[in-house]
């Protein structure tokens, strides 16, 4: 049994000529776009039947899904729809002049059709990506123009009681067009507005219950199990992973020397079951000495592989210097029973904090237990952060 060939979905393409209603209908019905078109207008003829059918397929059939790239990100029109208004409501406005009081069907004309390009420009225009920002306001000016001049020719030289209202509306239109853009661009920043403000409420709310509920319980579940267990680990994993989509944008933009570290201690707690704590004291300071947060990153990695539990990371900034106290509480290093080819230490830490002018030390940690490792680096008063 033969299936029938399934339709494409009735879709407007992002490349049309005014509204992409033709050729999605003829896409879908697999017939030509030509037939379609001319079916469009001989039922327009009919009463204007094929102007609400067109309207209402343009309002509710939905567009094709963008393919990714730049240019079809909004939708491109062919058609110059917004000087085809202008040119007619210049013709009709040449019209009225011309013929004066029996020409009022013409001011008519000039109003509408002005009208409908400053709401076409406003609309379409101004989210097609072919269409530029100047263009737009070159067009709205012409239209400002032709609607003065209707307008004050319908009330200086032709006052009849038609001519006066229509002359009326139409000044009045021309000088609501000059306003029209910022009116529009105004609305649409207090949308945008009131969007983010719903948004970031909502996200306080959640900030908040999670804070209570499921943030507490992570953090109880790392006290209960023990810094050096897998859980504490994952749950301190989540944890962060949890803050950090909470609080995405308080973090500040550019990174100091303390968040640099914190980051490392993080990534550190991803593979190891330890704990890190960093905690700075002084003024901040830009993280502009890699070769200080390499040998940091070192102290880390090693007190993480050999010590585990519990490590602390301390950073002092006092004027003209950086001091980067790591320490763990595991079972102690001694530099000279290390073997020639463990190099970790000697040339990650000591060794690149010596070329960068600075000093590392590595010594038992206070009561002869665990390690510190003491990074030492001089540095310019300039790098000092803004609150020395």
């Amino acid at each position: 049994m033969n299936t029938p060939p399934q339709r494409p979905p009735l879709a407007r393409p992002r490349r049309v000529v005014v509204g992409g209603v033709c050729l999605a209908v003829a896409r879908h019905l697999d017939v030509s776009v030509s037939r379609v078109r001319l079916l469009a207008i001989a039922l327009a003829l009919c009463g204007g039947g094929g102007v609400l059918l067109y309207l209402w397929l343009w309002a509710f059939v939905p567009l094709d899904d963008p393919d990714g790239s730049d240019d079809d990100a909004g939708v491109r029109r062919s058609a110059p729809v917004t000087v085809a208004l202008i040119i007619i409501a210049a013709i009709a406005d040449i019209v009225f002049l011309s013929t004066g009081r029996e020409s009022t069907t013409a001011l008519l004309l000039v109003t509408c059709a002005s009208g409908l390009a400053v709401a076409w420009s406003l609309t379409f225009d101004r989210n097609d990506p072919a269409r530029r920002a100047t263009t737009g306001t070159v067009l709205r000016l012409i239209t400002v123009a032709l609607l003065l001049v209707g307008g004050v020719s319908a009330l200086l030289s032709y006052p009849t009681a038609a001519n006066a209202v229509l002359g009326v509306v139409m000044v009045v239109l021309g000088v609501a067009v000059i306003a029209a853009p910022r009116v529009v661009a105004l609305s649409s920043d207090l949308s945008a507005a009131r969007t983010a403000r719903v948004r970031e409420e909502q996200r306080a709310e959640i900030a908040a219950h999670l804070h209570d509920s499921v943030l507490q319980t992570l953090a109880l579940i790392q006290n209960r199990a023990g810094a050096s267990s897998e859980v504490a680990r994952i749950a301190r994993a989540q944890e962060r992973e949890l803050r950090d989509w909470l609080f995405v944008g308080d973090a500040p933009v550019v990174a100091d020397l303390a968040t640099e570290l914190r980051d490392i201690a993080a990534a550190v707690e991803l593979d190891y079951a330890v704990r890190i704590d960093v905690v700075t004291a002084g003024a901040s300071v830009d993280n502009s000495s890699g070769a200080l947060v390499a040998a940091a990153r070192e102290a880390m990695l090693n007190a993480a592989r050999h010590a585990g539990g519990e490590v602390s990371v301390y950073v002092e900034t006092p004027p003209g210097a950086i001091d980067v106290f790591v320490r763990d509480r595991g079972p102690g290093v001694d530099l000279q029973s290390l073997p020639a080819d463990r190099l970790g230490i000697r040339e990650s830490i000591i060794g690149r904090m010596s070329r960068a002018g600075g000093t590392a030390t590595v010594k038992p940690g206070t009561g002869g237990s665990g390690t510190e490792v003491h990074l030492h680096l001089d540095v310019a008063r300039t790098n000092q952060g803004a609150n020395s």
